[in-house]
């Protein structure tokens, strides 16, 4: 039996859980479509579950649907550790995105099993809820719900463009569980996530040591005007809520391009409208955008910026408007020594590393709240995410595994 100083993951039976979960939900050609709380996240959910079973995982879920899979410890009173991620995807999505820090999770336990070595606190699995936002509004729902962001009346009420809501959704796939939407204790959380930038593949990196996240709002906007016939009706009594929510884009891509030198984004996310139709003018818009900046005063100017365009966009179209939703993520949020522990164990095992900046929203930015979090980044085939071309090599993925691996034994044997 190998010593624990000299474990490694099984990379091979690690690709094999990936492969099997891409066969799940597919989408465009090498990619997955498993938008939250659909019939592939339900497959997907209930593979998860089952793998989590074999292993001798104690699985429940909450009320707003994020699952937990417990590893019993030596001392199974204490807090546990905790590794996790999403298995939902992007209507686009890739095979990596969320989906290797859920299956790293897994790999890790099977990894300890392997090893006959139970660890002092427990360790647990989560797959969190909609971090996507694909399909409801906002994103990071099921995390943010679980550290009390969110009221689990709010979060169980997000709609989709059917109306249906994320309650009515849970309770048709069986995921709707019984326990209440609230923390309990971690220990610590540690989120394997591939980095969905190319600052890792550029330099020839292995592991990505995440110090923090981009300082990020994202809104979601409401404009109401009327409806009205696109001949006769006079361009000075039009009240359009489609050209509104256009304006609000046009201008949040404009704030981007401002600040792009430094390193900022601005995104036109989404734009719905009704009726949306050829010969009438739209009475009602809703459009989503996001800021983010790698400076926090910075950030918040942008989204300052932001904040007018709503208004400016909706007066000039002759509407109302109402920001319906706010939500801000990113920061100074990761604690210290677990940033500290995963470059040490990093450089322990041999691997080239380089702190970076998380540019993308993850659940670990909610569960920084609730307990010392850090985030461990893989690298990527060119940064490309949110697209079926996203790839990752089993030697890009297996670094950042074993680092995994040894943060949490190290972590979970205090």
């Amino acid at each position: 039996m190998p010593s624990l100083d000299t474990a490694r993951i099984d990379i091979e039976r690690f690709w094999t859980t990936i492969e099997r979960s891409a066969a799940i939900g597919p989408g465009r050609p090498g990619g997955l479509s498993r938008l939250a709380l659909s019939d592939a996240d339900k497959d997907i959910r209930d593979t998860f579950v089952g793998w989590c079973r074999e292993a001798g995982l104690e699985v429940r879920v909450d009320g707003i649907g994020n699952i937990f899979a417990r590893r019993a410890g030596i001392d199974d009173s204490l807090p546990p550790v905790v590794m996790g991620s999403h298995l939902d995807t992007q209507i686009n999505g890739g095979r990596f995105d969320g989906i290797a820090g859920v299956l790293g999770g897994l790999e890790v336990c099977r990894t300890l099993d392997a090893l006959g070595h139970r660890t002092r606190r427990p360790i647990e699995i989560v797959n969190w809820t909609n971090e996507e936002g694909a399909r409801f509004s906002p994103p990071m729902v099921g995390s943010g719900c679980f550290v009390g962001a969110y009221t689990l009346d709010f979060a169980q009420g997000r709609t989709d463009e059917e109306g249906r809501t994320i309650g009515q959704e849970l309770e048709r796939i069986g995921y709707r569980g019984e326990m209440e939407a609230k923390p309990h204790a971690f220990d610590a959380y540690v989120e394997f996530h591939i980095e969905q930038g190319y600052y890792l593949d550029r330099d020839g990196m292995q592991v990505g040591v995440v110090t923090g996240g981009f300082p990020s709002t994202g809104m979601l906007v409401e404009f109401k005007g009327e409806t009205a016939h696109t001949g006769p009706w006079p361009m000075e009594r039009r009240r359009n809520a489609l050209l509104a929510g256009a304006r609000l884009l046009v201008e949040t891509d404009e704030i981007g391009w401002a600040y792009a030198a430094g390193g900022g984004k601005a995104t036109a996310a989404r734009l719905a409208a009704w009726p949306n139709k050829p010969g009438i003018l739209s009475d009602w818009a809703q459009a989503v955008c996001d800021v983010r900046h790698p400076d926090p005063e910075t950030s918040e100017v942008m989204a300052e910026r932001v904040r007018r365009a709503v208004g400016e966009s909706a007066a000039r179209a002759g509407c109302t408007a109402e920001i319906l939703d706010i939500w801000k993520w990113g920061g100074k949020i990761f604690a210290q020594e677990l940033i500290d522990s995963v470059r040490q164990t990093s450089l322990a095992l041999g691997y080239r590393t380089q702190d970076i900046l998380s540019q993308a929203g993850h659940d670990a930015y909610f569960v920084a709240r609730h307990a010392p979090t850090t985030m461990i980044f893989a690298p990527c085939k060119g940064g490309i995410t949110h697209n079926n071309a996203e790839l990752c090599t089993k030697e890009d993925l297996e670094p950042g595994l074993n680092v995994l691996l040894h943060t949490v034994m190290k972590r979970a044997d205090r």
